[in-house]
């Protein structure tokens, strides 16, 4: 059974950090290209970040420099650390699993994060 379950989010004051964790199954993590998007009221889904199985890893723009994706093989987890928080980085944050090079296959609950200014 695929399981992706997302932790870690929460309210924070602009400026601030947080860190998201994924805790995977060991069937999806092991070989899949690990990630997490966001979503915003009314805006489409976007990425955050991802990493493959070899470590490379791809940013949104908007999160470049503040954010790093990071993933633990013996946890099977992956994790998002938010430095620099701004207001618009408020959404729901998904975790997400598949390969790299396309739209993900799996998908976590989603969690939310609020940053006020």
């Amino acid at each position: 059974q695929v399981q992706l379950v997302e932790s870690g989010g929460g309210l924070v004051q602009a400026g601030g950090s947080l860190r998201l964790s994924c805790a995977a199954s060991g069937s999806v993590f092991s070989g899949n290209a690990m990630g997490w998007y966001r979503q915003a009221p009314g805006k489409q889904r976007e990425l955050v970040a991802k990493i493959s199985s070899s470590l490379s890893t791809k940013y949104g723009d908007s999160v470049k420099g503040r954010f790093t994706i990071s993933r633990d093989s013996a946890r099977n987890t992956v994790y998002l650390q938010m430095n620099s928080l701004k207001p618009e980085d408020t959404a729901v944050y998904y975790c997400s699993a598949g390969y790299y090079y396309s739209d993900p296959r799996y998908w976590g609950q989603g969690t939310q994060v609020t940053v006020s200014s």
